[in-house]
């Protein structure tokens, strides 16, 4: 298969449209168009994931963080990250970043890892965005089918498509309108081409309200309120780490609602206190953000960058959900590197 058809399904369920601005995510390295035969799930693209993959015969390497966070002045083979450049391209071997569209996708990754800490009985309750990112446009979309096929579009528009339904007839076979978020509307057209063919038509025009919100970070309840160390420790045995960094004025601080956030996440511990968060979970804390966030009275556990790796096993289950779907021909595989570069001693 090409690797477009994997990149053109997966931005579907995570658009481009989602990343944070200036983020460097989608096509890193390689030609699209190529035929691809095994592909290496990753969360870093590092000089070891490479010879992981030239190892296994992988000629694509899809990872949650880019390779390339920073464009190279020069290709000087000195420098470890230009040579692992040049072992890629020798290698033939695409390299595909899902960044902050993968951390702002719904069912991605901070849906992720709010799911893991459903285990150890912490079951988040009433899990909402956090940190609000793009808005999708509400648009109304007027269609007209003949009356044969009126009933299967209607119940497609509404049911998968998530459509709301304004409907009203014309003689010449049926006309109704759907108000839905514009980044639902490629898909909408597509399943109604599928079920009507040739026999519809339609028009769209932007609504003034509505639409879509989408989110980076989630923030939900616990079913009853626990100590910050208790928390603490149960973070640690759901993200499978062996220390972690707690930021706490009083370890024995009762709480009760949760705010996660994949990654870098400390410059927006203010909007996890205007969501109500008395915990906050991130990675890559800085010394005087931490102070700052003493001082406005919130537990954060900061159990590292790396428990982002969460992403290997959901996307690999993903792309072969997709493989077998589509009839790809393809194997999907997660890399068994653990590429955390630090260690608790």
């Amino acid at each position: 298969m090409q690797a477009s058809e994997l990149i053109e399904r997966f931005e579907q369920f995570a658009p481009l449209k989602l990343k944070w601005e200036h983020d460097p995510t989608g096509l890193q390295i390689g030609d699209p168009q190529q035929i691809v035969h095994k592909v290496l799930v990753t969360l870093d693209v590092r000089p070891e994931v490479v010879q992981e993959a030239i190892a296994i015969g992988a000629d694509m390497i899809f990872a949650h963080h880019p390779v390339m966070f920073r464009s190279a002045n020069n290709l000087d083979y000195q420098d470890p990250q230009k040579a692992m450049y040049a072992e890629l391209a020798a290698h033939h071997i695409l390299v595909y970043a899902a960044h902050t569209n993968l951390d702002c996708a719904e069912g991605g990754m901070n849906d992720w890892l709010a799911d893991a800490l459903q285990l150890q009985a912490l079951q988040l309750q009433d899990v909402q965005g956090l940190v609000p990112g793009y808005h999708a446009q509400a648009v109304k979309m007027t269609v007209t089918v003949s009356t044969d096929k009126v009933e299967a579009v209607q119940d497609y528009l509404t049911g998968t498509a998530g459509a709301t339904l304004d409907r009203y007839a014309l003689n010449s076979g049926e006309q109704f309108s759907v108000d839905l978020a514009e980044d639902a509307l490629s898909a909408a057209v597509a399943g109604v081409n599928a079920l009507a063919g040739d026999a519809w038509d339609y028009q769209v025009v932007p609504l003034l309200s509505g639409g879509h919100q989408y989110y980076m970070g989630r923030v939900g309840d616990l079913p009853k309120p626990m100590s910050a160390r208790a928390f603490a420790e149960a973070c640690k045995r759901v993200f499978h780490v062996d220390g972690l960094r707690l930021v706490c004025a009083d370890a024995d601080q009762m709480i009760s609602r949760v705010a996660v956030l994949g990654g870098d996440g400390g410059k927006f511990y203010p909007q996890a206190l205007q969501a109500g968060a008395q915990a906050y979970v991130t990675g890559d804390v800085y010394y005087h953000t931490g102070h700052d966030m003493l001082a406005a009275g919130l537990t954060v556990v900061d159990p590292g960058h790396h428990i982002e790796s969460i992403c290997k096993s959901h996307l690999t289950e993903l792309f072969q959900q997709w493989q077998q779907e589509s009839d790809w021909s393809v194997e999907v595989v997660a890399s068994k590197l653990n590429t955390d570069p630090f260690t608790f001693i």
